[in-house]
């Protein structure tokens, strides 16, 4: 397997006040190819944070991440966001959907960034795969909250991905609703051999994942695999 993520020393700091608040602290761990990992840890742990500088969304006061073979720390933004644009895929706890957009046009957009010339095909592939194409074109606000994270799963993995980052994936939806998008992520990611990365509270959903690493003050306390139990 190769190595899609490797994170050494990673600290972020931030003047506040007059004074340096350290929110992150000297972070270290590496991903392999196809991994599953969750970062968990309480409110204002440095979670986040973490998840955003992995990605190249921020730029480490000191460390290093190297994202697919590639140093992200001097790169310029525009060198970042190329990277992102390459390799990485997100979903977020509030959805992130345009909303002068219909969902299958949420989901062409990474698509025809990329130069796809068969983006709407694609698109509406994508959206049948989530169960959602009778309802491609709707616009979010006549989307549920379950619906929307679905065309969010759909738009994640319409670039194909190496990496997928989720922050709280569920943090919006109820129980019902969290475990069917759960399954379509964890299917999703399987089928498509991407690593996931993801960011939660949610001890129930960070045990899916091959590997938990837990933040608290802005340290790695813990980082083990998931002991997966045999019914």
């Amino acid at each position: 397997m190769s190595k899609i993520l490797h994170v050494q020393d990673l600290t972020k700091s931030y003047p506040s006040g007059g004074h340096v608040l350290t929110v992150l602290h000297d972070v270290t761990f590496t991903l392999q190819a196809g991994d599953t990992f969750a970062i968990v840890g309480p409110s204002g742990s440095g979670k986040t944070t973490l998840l955003g500088l992995c990605a190249g969304l921020d730029r480490a006061t000191s460390g290093m991440v190297e994202l697919n073979g590639v140093k992200l720390d001097h790169l310029s933004e525009d060198e970042r966001a190329r990277v992102r644009n390459q390799y990485v895929g997100f979903i977020f706890q509030n959805f992130q959907l345009i909303s002068t957009l219909t969902a299958l046009e949420n989901v062409m957009v990474p698509l025809e960034l990329r130069g796809e010339r068969s983006a709407r095909k694609q698109a509406l592939e994508l959206l049948d795969r989530v169960g959602l194409a009778d309802r491609h074109h709707h616009y979010a606000a006549q989307l549920s909250g379950g619906e929307q994270q679905r065309v969010s799963l759909a738009r994640a993995f319409s670039n194909r991905p190496k990496i997928l980052f989720a922050d709280e994936p569920t943090g919006n939806l109820d129980a019902e609703t969290s475990e069917k998008v759960v399954n379509l992520l964890f299917d999703l990611n399987r089928e498509a051999g991407t690593t996931l990365v993801l960011v939660t509270h949610d001890l129930e959903l960070a045990e899916k994942t091959g590997r938990i690493i837990r933040i608290k003050g802005g340290t790695a306390v813990s980082d083990s695999a998931v002991r997966k139990v045999e019914l």
